[in-house]
């Protein structure tokens, strides 16, 4: 009789009204993977192998196997949400405190947790790679896992030791009414600008450059500048390395001709009542020119930074995480540790959106967003769910039908057998 036919018939498309109704159920679950019921079909074995007119036994499910197709990035507003575009799982500890207890997700809605480590939901903590310096040029320790920690404290000060200033100083400008220099005289000198720079302590300073224009020589025309700290202007205290200051000269063109490559050493400051360690800085002057222009300062940058708060994290489409501070610093916290498997099919299912490495997917493969095969981290993203709600709604019919069709085979095979019964 065909009446187990029928039920592995039933049992099937139950299976798979219950896989369609999942993916249904999840089409709103942030980094949730739809699956699908696969099946085949059951041949009774005998000694003789199956003959040609051996109808078969019925139907089993062989794998509910997970498609992990790309799904949709939902684009937010929190700096924690993380969106992995390409292949590749962020990599979590189930328990903070134990981090070899590694489970692997693509759902990135990340937070902070109390004590200061960033975790999903579930209190699971994302995993990074170690920094291996100050700086992202520094790198980082791929094999080497950390909790990512938001209790960085305050943005460290850093003393001032380049003042990039580009110029254009007036080729028309006369010379000075004053021979000599002085910076409490400005008839001394032909034109001035300042920079705040900072000491180790993040104590900002001013550093004042005057320019005197020199007398025209062929086709040149040479200038001095001097420099002094003017924190009390009315006694600047200077920071040249000669009392003449230091010759800048331009050709026919307007052009910096010397010192070729801009640079001018200045002798230290030591800040006066404090402990903060001398300023070593050199100003560059690079790229400026003298032309029939007013005087100008094209462009001013200088290395040094203030004292500074948290103000946030920012993390680059390579993964790096960045603790950002007030005063424009930014320390690199580490970078996010990326997982991939030959076979993601293979992983074992833990729920919560989470997978944990099994026989069948293989070893797991470290690596870092936008190398090799792994894909690019989109920071305030969220993958959606991959599950076309219109494909599974025709897929719910179909399976439906099936069911029903099986009901039907199991409503006949009982009319025989009664057919049967009743023969006298």
């Amino acid at each position: 009789m065909s009446f187990t036919t029928a039920l592995s018939g039933l049992s099937a498309a139950a299976n798979n009204l219950s896989t369609t109704g999942n993916n249904i159920a999840n089409a709103n679950t942030t980094g949730f993977k739809k699956s699908r019921s696969e099946f085949v079909d059951v041949y009774a074995s005998s000694i003789g192998g199956v003959s040609k007119t051996q109808p078969g036994a019925g139907v089993r499910v062989s794998e509910v196997a997970q498609q992990f197709n790309q799904g949709n990035l939902d684009f937010t507003d929190n700096s924690l949400d993380l969106a992995v575009s390409g292949e590749g799982f962020f990599t979590m500890a189930a328990n903070p405190t134990d981090l070899k207890s590694l489970i692997y997700t693509r759902n990135g809605a990340f937070r902070v947790n109390k004590d200061g480590l960033v975790t999903n939901t579930q209190g699971q903590a994302l995993l990074a790679y170690a920094p291996n310096g100050k700086s992202v040029t520094d790198g980082f320790s791929q094999g080497v896992l950390k909790t990512v920690s938001i209790n960085v404290g305050a943005g460290l000060p850093t003393a001032t030791s380049n003042v990039d200033i580009k110029v254009n100083l007036d080729s028309n400008s006369a010379l000075p009414q004053t021979a000599t220099f002085d910076p409490t005289i400005p008839g001394s000198y032909t034109k001035q600008t300042s920079a705040t720079v900072f000491d180790s302590l993040g104590v900002a300073h001013t550093l004042t450059s005057y320019f005197v224009a020199g007398a025209v020589s062929g086709n040149s025309r040479s200038w001095t500048v001097h420099h002094a700290i003017t924190d009390d202007p009315t006694n600047p205290v200077s920071v040249d390395t000669s009392a003449a200051g230091t010759t800048l000269t331009f050709d026919s063109t307007g052009k910096l001709t010397s010192p070729a490559d801009g640079l001018v050493p200045l002798n230290s400051y030591s800040p006066p009542g404090s402990s903060a360690a001398p300023i070593v800085m050199k100003n560059n002057y690079f790229g400026s020119t003298q032309l029939s222009a007013a005087f100008s300062v094209d462009a001013l940058k200088q290395d040094g930074l203030p004292a500074g708060r948290l103000t946030g994290i920012a993390i680059d489409k390579e993964g790096v995480i960045f603790a950002r501070f007030s005063n424009g610093g930014s320390t690199p916290l580490g970078k996010v540790a990326m997982t991939r498997f030959s076979n993601p099919q293979g992983l074992s299912k833990l729920g919560d959106t989470n997978w944990a490495q099994s026989a069948d997917s293989g070893e797991p493969i470290p690596g870092e967003a936008g190398s090799g095969n792994f894909g690019l981290i989109n920071a305030g993203a969220l993958e959606q769910s991959n599950v076309d709600l219109s494909a599974q709604l025709v897929n719910l019919i179909v399976a439906q039908q099936a069911y029903q069709a099986n009901a039907q085979t199991i409503t006949t095979e009982n009319s025989i057998v009664q057919t049967i019964l009743n023969i006298r």
